[in-house]
């Protein structure tokens, strides 16, 4: 199911780029460029830029929810996760505050033939 859902949000994606790049910015956009201004005369002229914005607002929902929703399917429950931080706080050697200066006494680092 996860594998169908990641297949859907990739597609959902190509699609929000395609229309975002459809969309007229200041500079004409990619609607004006490819295909003189094929979106605006397909959608109506006016009602082009309403039409796209309310598509891109749909799939940027649809892309978001698709995202959560993949998240929560794919995230690890606490019961069976293993953090290498909790482990190696697990398995660290308890050391009572006497046995600190015995462990700087014999720490002592022997360079050479002394």
């Amino acid at each position: 199911m996860t594998g169908l859902l990641i297949v859907i949000h990739a597609i959902v994606s190509l699609l929000l780029i395609t229309v975002v790049l459809m969309q007229a910015s200041q500079g004409g956009g990619l609607s004006g460029t490819f295909g003189g201004n094929a979106a605006s005369s397909v959608l109506g002229g006016q009602n082009a830029g309403n039409v796209l914005s309310r598509i891109t607002t749909w799939l940027a929902t649809l892309f978001l929810t698709l995202a959560v929703l993949i998240s929560f399917l794919t995230s690890q429950s606490n019961e069976g996760s293993s953090s290498l931080v909790k482990n190696a706080a697990d398995s660290r050697i308890e050391v009572a505050p006497s046995e600190v200066e015995q462990l700087d006494n014999d720490a002592v680092l022997q360079l050479g033939d002394e």
